[in-house]
């Protein structure tokens, strides 16, 4: 609900004349909903690109958006209760307060907010003044600084939006300082917010403690985190050889450049898979193989509790843990020396049966309604909306009223998340019936 009011109202502020350039192309309100549903569910779909139709309080309006998206409605009226009117909140704010963190429980949760968004305002402005060593001498003082902090909360809150043209960063594919800096931004809204306090944690207990080794300040690191970890770094590192073994060869992407710029390229595209929707080539262009890949990465996504969208890493590595521990023979499924509880199991599984059902009914319904276009093109669209990426293969604007339509509401349960979309329609209270137990054989 909270989604929806501040893109009601983001979409009529956006609509306004005074937002817009004089010299911007015709636009209807639906243009200007479409964009602002991405914005708020942090996708980066776009029918009319903001460099176009924006002008500069337009494009404040845009970064305030991506901003509330990324961190939530919730978490921004929070944070006023306890910044503003310094009152305690009930404990069903807190819960709900809790559940918009994907905070595991709601112990010191004024401390944690805070510290949230002093890390995202920090990592924003750090990057930020990087971009600017770039951006100041290209576009000048004004126009640099904020193109630099545009693109600084567009990529921590893996937005995907950028107020460069419509041709996303395609200008800069070789340019290691922007490639690098965005990367990093995306990685760090992607991985959650825990992750980032408890390695600040770790940080500070080996600065305090000075411990001979270094294990003894991360042996405390939750497990969790580590799993986000492990399983971000291994995605991260496959993607990019794989993308860069099978565009090679591909000299309307990356067959033309020399190997680090290749391995660069291919990169940048493995983490804007992570829900980012940024680009620094055509993926009309790419290998049909590759843009398999790709699809499969945006469904992973990133981890829980950040702005990363997708199934998340920690769906994907408890599903492997459990197919691991089926051909083990092993009756838990386990990480670490630690039994993941079967609530967690049965959560995992849900997901990715709710998640591809949802995505599966978007396309076949695009495949309706959109008969002029490629199959590949939409099903990309289609896990792109859904996954909350934003990359396209160009097809965004030649979307009918009823395809665009069909990707509002993907980008939108992709953003709240199938399970609170689940819960919210079918939610009832738990049975305490035990019965029988019964075998079936499968597979």
């Amino acid at each position: 609900f909270s989604f929806m009011i501040v893109i009601i109202i983001g979409s009529c502020l956006l609509s306004l004349p005074i937002t817009h350039y004089s010299s911007a192309p015709s636009t209807t309100f639906f243009d200007h909903l479409f964009n602002v549903v991405s914005m708020v569910c942090v996708t980066g779909l776009s029918v009319v690109a903001v460099a176009d139709v924006y002008n500069g309080l337009g494009q404040v309006i845009a970064m305030c958006l991506m901003q509330i998206g990324g961190l939530g409605l919730v978490t921004l009226i929070a944070i006023s209760m306890y910044a503003v009117r310094r009152r305690r909140i009930t404990v069903t704010d807190q819960n709900l307060l809790q559940s918009a963190l994907s905070r595991e429980n709601s112990s010191d949760l004024r401390h944690y907010l805070f510290n949230v968004y002093k890390l995202t305002f920090t990592i924003e402005a750090i990057a930020a003044l990087l971009l600017m060593l770039d951006f100041i001498p290209r576009f000048g003082w004004q126009h640099g600084i904020f193109n630099s902090i545009f693109l600084a909360i567009s990529a921590f809150c893996n937005a995907g939006f950028d107020n460069l043209g419509s041709s996303s960063l395609k200008d800069y594919a070789l340019n290691p300082l922007i490639n690098f800096v965005i990367a990093f931004l995306i990685i760090s809204g992607g991985i959650g917010f825990a992750v980032w306090m408890d390695l600040i944690h770790a940080v500070k207990r080996y600065l305090t403690n000075r411990p001979k080794h270094l294990s003894s300040a991360i042996r405390p690191i939750r497990n969790q985190t580590r799993l986000v970890l492990y399983t971000t770094g291994l995605l991260l590192f496959l993607g990019t050889i794989l993308s860069w073994m099978t565009e090679i060869g591909n000299t309307k992407t990356i067959g033309t450049y020399h190997p680090f710029q290749q391995l660069m390229v291919s990169f940048f595209q493995t983490v804007t898979m992570r829900t980012a929707g940024f680009a620094t080539i055509s993926y009309q262009d790419a290998h049909p193989a590759t843009n398999i890949l790709y699809m499969l990465q945006m469904i992973i996504g990133g981890a829980p509790g950040g702005t990363a969208g997708g199934v998340k890493v920690t769906t994907i590595a408890i599903t492997y843990l459990l197919f691991k521990s089926e051909l083990d023979g092993q009756s838990e499924v386990t990480f670490r020396n630690r039994i993941i509880a079967n609530k967690t199991i049965k959560q995992t599984l849900t997901v990715l049966i709710f998640f591809f059902a949802v995505l599966m009914t978007g396309y076949v319904l695009l495949l309706e309604v959109e008969p002029s276009i490629k199959p590949l093109a939409l099903l990309f669209e289609a896990i792109s909306a859904i996954a909350t990426v934003g990359v396209s293969m160009d097809v965004t604007p030649q979307l009918s009223t009823a395809g665009r339509l069909i990707i509002i509401a993907l980008m939108f349960i992709g953003r709240v998340g199938p399970i609170t979309v689940l819960l919210s329609l079918l939610q009832k209270k738990g049975k305490t019936i035990q019965y029988a137990p019964m075998d079936i054989t499968v597979g």
